[in-house]
């Protein structure tokens, strides 16, 4: 039997929007599905506008453009970081500045972002990693204090809540993915969002090739553009998986909490934390194993040979090759060495969650008796 680590919940609802879409989506319908999930969207998130795109990954690279970030500029970003959040610092001649996370969040930590910043500081990137969720409030005190925007990379954190506030809609911009493992997804896609007025028509220019939405001479840019489009297709797809949103999180939040049941007994691991008044919206599931004997690696292979798909955690920025002037970051690595992502996907069942966890609890217990 093999248990996948992620797959998306499609019910027939999809399948109908895409259909339509399809059939219907032409000429002047080609964006009434897109126009829809973004107007849908930004209303879910207490925003006051969004701007659908191909990836999370676009969605960033317009943002930091947007904001003038370029040669000679640098972007402040948590050591543990998917490489995507780095890549759109990297494309527009910025220099990317790590900093480690804190051990109680996995997410950037404040102190050490303070400690980094200089006059060339442009931006500092808020990631919540696998849901959990960085301090918004001190980073928005740094950011305040040096005149610096703070930016979410929420792409991995639809339906997480800071202190009653949805993650993404607390920075200056908030970025999502909308990839196939994500707890909404549009097979590929993501989204910008922002309740800045200015920033958003810069993006939005941007976003369409550089074309200025009040300009009357056809295919006329102003600037040199982006082509980030999220299709109508695709659109259709989030606007039936959006409708779902409360049952899809609470799916997700209800596997992560019977892992936690069984598992965190065990002793030695912890599991996604959650910060007094916020909420996780458990997009993946992931043990920190605290005994040194527990390798992650160890693990993840018993698991495999057992018909169990697990996930390494993200290996820190710096420890990667591609930016060697970078200090390495002792909790990113720790977290790197001793994370796996556990299965969660929607229709996870209640045999196969059970197999997951007895075979990580015999592979503990195995590495504890060496």
């Amino acid at each position: 039997m093999q248990i996948p680590y992620a797959k998306p919940s499609i019910t027939q609802l999809e399948i109908d929007y895409v259909n339509d879409a399809t059939s219907n989506g032409w000429g002047d319908q080609r964006n009434s599905y897109l126009d829809r999930f973004e107007s849908e969207f930004s209303k879910h998130l207490g925003v006051g506008f969004a701007i659908a795109t191909s990836s999370c990954t676009g969605a960033l690279h317009m943002g930091l453009s947007a904001l003038g970030v370029g040669v000679d500029d640098e972007v402040i970003l948590a050591d543990s970081n998917w490489v995507a959040t780095v890549a759109p610092i990297v494309h527009l001649g910025a220099t990317p500045v790590f900093v480690d996370v804190l051990r109680d969040t996995w997410c950037i930590d404040p102190r050490l972002v303070k400690d980094v910043i200089t006059p060339k500081t442009k931006a500092i990137i808020a990631t919540h990693l696998y849901g959990n969720l960085a301090d918004m409030n001190e980073l928005l005190k740094i950011g305040k204090q040096y005149g610096i925007p703070v930016i979410e990379d929420a792409a991995e954190a639809i339906g997480s809540k800071y202190l009653g506030q949805r993650a993404g809609s607390i920075g200056l911009f908030g970025v999502f993915s909308f990839h196939g493992s994500k707890t909404i997804t549009t097979g590929e896609g993501g989204m910008f969002v922002t309740s800045d007025a200015n920033l958003f028509e810069r993006v939005l220019t941007l976003s369409n090739h550089g074309r200025d939405k009040n300009e009357k001479r056809m295919f006329w840019p102003s600037v040199v553009g982006f082509k980030y489009k999220m299709s109508n297709i695709q659109a259709a797809l989030g606007c039936a998986q959006l409708s779902r949103f409360d049952s899809l999180v609470a799916k997700r939040q209800r596997v992560l909490a019977s892992y936690k049941r069984a598992i965190l007994p065990l002793g030695g691991i912890s599991m996604n934390p959650e910060q007094v008044g916020s909420e996780n919206g458990a997009w993946m599931p992931t043990v920190i194993f605290e005994e040194k004997s527990n390798s992650s690696l160890l693990i993840q292979s018993e698991m495999r040979q057992s018909g169990i798909d697990v996930r390494p955690f993200f290996v820190p920025l710096s420890k990667t090759g591609l930016f060697l002037s970078q200090k390495s970051s002792s909790v990113s690595k720790n977290l790197y060495d001793c994370g796996i992502n556990l299965p969660s996907f929607f229709d996870l069942n209640e045999d196969e969650q059970k197999k997951v966890i007895e075979v990580l609890s015999l592979s503990v217990r195995e590495r504890g008796k060496k």
